[in-house]
């Protein structure tokens, strides 16, 4: 079990407690600035602050077989090979394993990629090379950042039956997304919104109705999304509600 104790991140993220169940997809939502990435980061132990994160009791040791970690930037700036760079992922010095990057890329459905350049890549090919990278030495925990943004319709689907696949082996999966459709098919869902967790359950309970206006400005009828709300125009702008500063002629502050 993966569990955060006090864990904050002032001020993106207010203090939070969590118990994330290995064996489980929980995907991590809300709107922009609401926290998402500063809680992944602080779960996985790259950023300092307040609080702990404890892996079956113990302080957390992260390590190739413990816990990966996938940014949501596709940046490749070197030019070597993607096998070479899902390699890095089985950690410092680690002897070559190539059965074990060739099984990655061919989950990601990258085989074909295998001795191209990383940095002459599209954007949703590097996408699935990182997720190789992050998913080849079979850690224990994934804490995924957006792992579907810049794929197409069909690789994100595919991504998503991926983690359920991972999930299956008894690996914990965390994983930040923005499409709501795709959230439905995570196991457990936290809400975030103000760096704090408003929301936490399955899919049904967190994507009510009165969740996805009140946080996202959204609502769905007939399976379209309905845009009901301007979220910038939200929350407090020097005491008086957003809304109130917008009429009044002030300029709403980015989240």
């Amino acid at each position: 079990m993966l569990e955060a104790i006090a864990l904050a991140r002032p001020p993106m993220l207010a203090p939070t407690n969590l118990a994330l169940q290995p064996g489980h997809v929980t995907g991590v939502i809300g709107p922009n600035g609401a926290g998402k990435t500063t809680l992944l980061r602080a779960l996985a132990g790259l950023s300092r602050g307040p609080g702990r994160v404890l892996l079956d009791g113990a302080p957390l040791t992260p390590g190739p077989r413990t816990l990966a970690w996938l940014p949501a930037s596709r940046d490749a700036v070197w030019p070597m090979t993607a096998a070479t760079l899902v390699q890095l992922g089985l950690g410092p010095g680690a002897p070559p394993e190539p059965q074990a990057v060739a099984a990655a890329l061919a989950a990601c459905d990258a085989s074909a990629l295998a001795n191209r350049a990383v940095n002459r890549l599209s954007t949703g090919e590097r996408a699935r090379v990182l997720l190789a990278r992050a998913i080849v030495a079979r850690p224990a925990w994934l804490l995924l950042d957006e792992p579907v943004a810049n794929l197409d319709p069909g690789h994100r689907i595919d991504v998503m039956d991926l983690l359920a696949t991972e999930a299956d082996r008894g690996a914990g999966v965390v994983v930040a997304l923005h499409d709501l459709d795709l959230a439905r098919r995570c196991d457990r869902l936290l809400l975030l919104s103000d760096g704090t967790v408003v929301a936490d359950g399955s899919p049904e309970q967190a994507l009510t109705p009165d969740n996805l206006a009140r946080y996202f400005g959204v609502r769905r009828d007939n399976h379209d999304w309905q845009r009901i709300v301007n979220v910038l125009l939200i929350g407090h702008v020097d005491g008086q509600s957003r809304s109130q500063a917008a009429a009044d002629g002030q300029r709403p502050q980015p989240d």
